[in-house]
């Protein structure tokens, strides 16, 4: 069997050695890699072209600043000619045969526009957002004030959207939202949906394509023997504060987008502030975090 006839794109922002360790597990596993990077500061860029100095199916495609992940996803499609495209983060490492399945899944099952992997963490235990439903307002409601204990009495009302709780099924199965660490689509269904929405910087385009593609008809596909181990959070390590706020704005930005006309104002306005909310305890959190560090430090 040959390479599968897709078109990896992987956006790079200061990735350092998982760029490479992430290219070597794909590389027999797409006619083409394309690298946008999104001006790292970093040696990423460095390592991979002394690793693979001459790959012809590796492109790089340097921004000069930092695009936002949408946005530079969106110029590797420009790039892209395969049949089928991939995103993946570069702190991903693909499991042999990984692509490979998820093409053969998507061609398996009518009207799959969308396909995504188990989502594995570094200790082999499954990542939640693999296989997700929507975080509607109620749901995220639902989540924050820890209704969701509910479920086993009320479960179609206090439903909790983070299905790796679940056991894990033994064939694919349609969910509503995958992880924007691992998405392949068909090129007939991206031409149907269109590009990434690049209003969002960071987080949140993934589930904003989710619900384009379903009310486009299209199906989304989780696939449990498509395995990928996901290093959570290596591109932002430096960076949480920035990285968290650029999160919740894509939160209500998703939220205004998609469910603005659907929900009563106050339950917008209740889960608007618990996203900020968060956000601030978030962002508390790390400052705390960062001066012990620095106190620490001096006392050493």
């Amino acid at each position: 069997m040959g390479v599968p006839p897709v078109s990896l794109i992987i956006v790079n922002h200061d990735a350092g050695p998982m760029l490479a360790d992430c290219i070597a597990s794909s590389l027999d596993q797409a006619e083409e890699i394309i690298v946008v990077d999104n001006a790292s500061s970093d040696n990423s860029l460095a390592l991979l072209e002394a690793r693979f100095p001459a790959e012809s199916h590796i492109h790089l495609i340097r921004n000069r600043t930092n695009l936002g992940f949408a946005a530079a996803c969106n110029i590797g499609l420009e790039r892209a000619r395969g049949d089928y495209l991939m995103f993946l983060n570069p702190d991903c490492l693909l499991e042999l045969g990984c692509v490979a399945r998820l093409v053969s899944a998507h061609k398996s099952y009518t009207d799959t526009g969308m396909v995504g992997g188990l989502l594995l963490n570094p200790s082999g235990t499954e990542q939640g957002g693999g296989r997700r439903a929507v975080p509607t307002p109620w749901r995220s409601f639902v989540r924050a004030f820890g209704l969701y204990s509910l479920s086993h009495r009320w479960p179609r009302l206090f439903f909790d959207f983070h299905l790796h709780e679940q056991p894990l099924p033994e064939q694919p199965i349609e969910v509503e939202a995958i992880s924007g660490a691992c998405m392949l689509v068909s090129r007939n269904a991206l031409e149907d949906v269109g590009p990434l929405d690049a209003g969002y910087f960071l987080h949140c385009e993934d589930l904003d394509w989710c619900m384009r593609f379903r009310r486009k008809g299209w199906k989304i596909l989780f696939v449990p023997d498509a395995k990928i181990i996901h290093y959570r959070g290596v591109c932002g390590l430096g960076k949480p504060i920035f990285v968290a706020w650029h999160k919740h704005r894509g939160m209500i930005r998703f939220y205004r987008k998609f469910f603005k006309h659907q929900y009563p104002g106050v339950l917008m306005w209740l889960v608007g502030l618990g996203v900020w909310l968060r956000f601030g305890a978030t962002a508390l959190y790390h400052l705390l975090h960062s001066a012990s560090c620095k106190v620490g430090k001096r006392r050493g």
